[in-house]
């Protein structure tokens, strides 16, 4: 049987929180963090290594790019850290630069592998990624939103007193300022909560409006707070770990490339997406309102607007 292994590149903040969710989770066999600070790595792999006799057998280590040859999903979270006051978008140029060193390296020794992107901007460096990169795009996608619509989920989860896993639909859009709640998605128990009483809550514009504020604010409010985000997003990087690894065809809102879905091209954006062992299986066009395929389409320009003076040569 083969051994699943994952390689994570970056054994920063948000690096060890993937890598600690995913050996929680006994999601592989092994794996294998490569930083530029080899010593971290090395540390954090022994670290995590020591609790194997409580959680099970999962082996970490400390390598280099080399040894991602045989890894089945490997995470990159490598790059500039986002700081307080400063947006995504503004880590463009500098983590642009990072980005085409990792590419070669990664295209060199692990061509096969399934690329999940971490790094912020993370739609702009997908689509950095995958231009660079000689694997097909399908097979590079990015955390997207699937972090913002927990956060919306978790929020709804209190307002309605309801289990999460009960909520269904997305943020959707930039990860980042431009993104937008798809209202005409979000269902409790299948009941659409815009306009709707739902487990005997009333409907009120005013409360939605700001349990989207909350989350489209999180980050800049935790970064603020600590410095960094990175506990939440570990979870999302494992659960896509799990997802890739099991071929589940889970639908999810990932950053993905499209190629005219919903009138849009040539942009990595987040929308939902089949994914499985190949990577993106299928882009889901949802029936979205007009104002909300409006919002998506801002979005979409908002980055291809960061995009146009990215020099990839």
């Amino acid at each position: 049987m083969k051994i699943k292994s994952v390689g994570i590149v970056g054994a920063g903040n948000v690096g060890v929180a993937g890598a600690y969710a995913i050996y929680l989770q006994q999601l592989c066999s092994e794996i294998i963090l490569v930083d530029l600070d080899k010593a971290r790595a090395e540390g954090e792999a022994l670290d995590l290594m020591h609790g194997q006799g409580i959680t099970g057998r999962v082996k970490v280590k400390a390598g280099d790019y080399a040894d991602l040859t045989d890894c089945d999903v490997i995470i990159v979270t490598a790059g500039a850290a986002q700081k307080p006051g400063e947006t995504r978008l503004d880590l463009l140029n500098k983590n642009a630069a990072i980005f085409k060193s990792i590419t070669a390296e990664l295209d060199q020794y692990a061509p096969n592998a399934i690329v999940v992107i971490a790094s912020n901007p993370v739609d702009i460096l997908t689509y950095i990624f995958q231009e660079l990169s000689s694997r097909p795009n399908s097979k590079v996608i990015g955390t997207g939103t699937v972090l913002d619509t927990s956060r919306l989920k978790s929020l709804l989860s209190e307002h309605y007193d309801v289990d999460p896993a009960s909520i269904h639909g997305y943020i959707l859009g930039e990860h980042g300022d431009s993104e937008f709640a798809a209202w005409s998605t979000i269902t409790i128990g299948g009941v659409s909560v815009v306009g709707n009483e739902v487990l005997g809550i009333a409907y009120n514009q005013q409360d939605i409006d700001q349990l989207y504020e909350h989350v489209k604010s999180a980050a800049y409010k935790i970064i603020a707070a600590k410095g960094y985000t990175n506990w939440a997003i570990g979870v999302v990087l494992a659960k896509l770990v799990s997802l890739l690894l099991s071929d589940r065809a889970s639908v999810q809102p990932i950053s993905v490339r499209l190629t005219g879905e919903y009138g849009i091209k040539d942009v990595c954006i987040s929308v939902p997406a089949k994914i499985g062992i190949k990577g993106v299986e299928q882009i889901v066009e949802l029936n979205l309102s007009k104002d909300e395929l409006r919002k998506l389409r801002i979005s979409a320009d908002v980055l291809k607007a960061n995009l146009a003076g990215i020099d990839l040569a």
